[in-house]
């Protein structure tokens, strides 16, 4: 749906934040390939945006400790950025996710994936169980632990992106998994390539071990490059095959959260739910129906391979201005009381799906 233009002029102030602070973070990026974008752009949308929140608190007379108290206060101490903010924390987002079709072919699925799926299914599976369960051992909130999950287990940044919407999950929640899926993804760089040296693996066991187990793009690179040519060859294309397993759980997703809400209308009425008729097309987000269009258009040709590389940085930029968009709402107080469960949550499901990868390649004959 097009937006007017007085909500166009409304919305600019906040998208031309998250997109300056989205060029310091892939700035950063460059500098520290490790790091990628998307985090620095949720830190530094954070402090930009407490500061922001507090010098209008103090304008307004309110006292400091009143900040980020709860997400009505977050939205209005954000005065005349909010509705730019909003636009580039959901809008933004989800036209990057279209993006990463781009980088797939329907034959390098079907090249790679045969041989590789059996390890990713089993590690997207043991992870996903383990941050149902662990989380709620943990008492981690159902939106957090699983943009933990699908973070940890699919694509990092990417997947959390695709998910955000469909969940409706909060900001604050979005800012401490990326945290948590950053900090796994520094510790991969330093201790995958020494496992993997101690384990003796081949370099096409530690390109898959990589693609499979490490989160985010720019750290799969990082890490298998650590370790050689071929394992990075290896672990790229996996990671990409891997970012598909997006689409089923976001439909998966999509439809449970309809089911809730069917639930939960009919509850408010008294009348019995019908949440076996919502219509299948209606659970499928707009942006991964855009994504899988894409797919086909690079696989028949329309989009040639050479322009590949310029959709992945388009994707990974645009991902970056709304992850600085969603740093700018975040709410301190709320990451405060998450405490350091979810944390615990991320690195447990870490070590988890390392160890899975591993041991699925051992059972598939892969090592």
């Amino acid at each position: 749906m097009p937006l007017s233009r007085p909500a166009v002029t409304a919305a600019l102030p906040g998208v031309a934040l998250a997109v300056a602070i989205g060029l310091v973070a892939t700035l950063v990026a460059t500098a520290v390939p490790v790091v990628g974008g998307p985090v620095p752009a949720v830190v530094i949308g954070a402090v930009v945006g407490w500061l922001v929140r507090r010098r209008s608190a103090s304008d307004a007379g309110a006292p400091a400790t009143a900040i980020g108290t709860a997400s009505a206060a977050t939205a209005s101490g954000l005065g005349a950025l909010q509705p730019g903010v909003k636009f580039a924390s959901a809008r933004v987002l989800q036209f990057a996710v279209v993006l990463l079709g781009a980088q797939l072919s329907i034959g390098e699925v079907l090249r790679i994936g045969g041989e590789t799926l059996p390890v990713m299914l089993s590690t997207l599976v043991v992870c996903l169980l383990a941050a149902w369960g662990i989380g709620r051992l943990l008492r981690v909130s159902s939106a957090l632990r699983t943009l933990i999950g699908v973070g940890t287990g699919i694509c990092g940044a990417s997947a959390i992106a695709a998910v955000t919407p469909v969940i409706g999950a909060v900001s604050a929640d979005v800012a401490y998994a990326m945290s948590t899926i950053f900090l796994c993804n520094i510790a991969a760089v330093f201790v995958f390539p020494l496992l993997g040296h101690a384990l003796g693996l081949s370099q096409h066991a530690f390109g898959v071990f990589a693609g499979t187990a490490v989160n985010d793009t720019s750290s799969v690179v990082a890490t298998a490059t650590v370790y050689g040519r071929q394992a990075t060859d290896t672990a790229v294309v996996v990671k990409l095959v891997r970012t598909l397993m997006i689409i089923p759980i976001v439909v998966g997703l999509a439809g449970l959260e309809a089911r809730r809400t069917a639930r939960e209308q009919a509850a408010s009425v008294g009348a019995p739910g019908r949440a076996g008729g919502v219509r299948v097309f209606r659970l499928v987000p707009w942006f991964l129906i855009g994504f899988l269009v894409v797919v086909l258009l690079r696989t028949v040709g329309v989009l040639p391979a050479a322009a590949a590389p310029g959709f992945s940085t388009a994707a990974t930029f645009l991902i970056t201005v709304a992850l600085a968009a969603i740093g700018l709402s975040t709410d301190f107080a709320a990451l405060r009381r998450a405490g350091f469960r979810p944390m615990l949550l991320g690195i447990a499901l870490w070590v988890l799906v390392a160890g899975t990868s591993l041991g699925a390649q051992a059972v598939f004959g892969l090592l």
